[in-house]
């Protein structure tokens, strides 16, 4: 089971592949507020609401100084055809080794219908321009997240 960060927290550093094939670092992004959030796989019902409720807010959060990086463990081809069959536009980033999900706690064991399954733990770290953990949420919920997570950043 992987350790789940806490706010205070040193969010750990990656390179990953986007879904344009453009290599991203956190540490590329320091100075600004980031928001990663961890999930299962790409062109799922879940994950599509999600990704698409981040879409519409981007804008919004963008303009109250936060980026929007998702993290899944698909190829970045699929991200690709996620990205252009949803009309997406935030940034997403292929984890197929798991390696940043593990180290950010968003892999690991998991409920799922009733049986205990290892898997990516749908999750959400904001990160302060700092580079520390500012908000650190784990089994959330795909639908409605986005809103919940706006209200706990009061930017609603």
């Amino acid at each position: 089971m992987s350790e789940r960060l806490a706010v205070g927290d040193i969010a750990p550093d990656f390179t990953l592949t986007s879904d344009t094939g453009d290599q991203v670092s956190l540490s590329d992004l320091r100075g600004r507020r980031v928001i990663i959030y961890f999930y299962p796989a790409a062109m799922t019902p879940g994950c599509t609401k999600q990704a698409c409720d981040f879409t519409d807010s981007l804008d919004s959060l963008k303009a109250a100084g936060y980026e929007v990086v998702g993290i899944s463990p698909d190829k970045p081809e699929k991200l690709a055809k996620f990205r252009e069959r949803d009309g997406l536009t935030i940034t997403l980033l292929s984890d197929p080794e798991r390696s940043t999900l593990t180290a950010y706690g968003a892999f690991g064991e998991k409920k799922l219908y009733g049986k205990v399954v290892e898997g990516v733990i749908r999750s959400t770290v904001v990160v302060d321009p700092e580079g520390r953990v500012e908000v650190a949420q784990y089994n959330v919920k795909a639908t409605g997240h986005v809103a919940k997570l706006r209200r706990d950043l009061e930017l609603d």
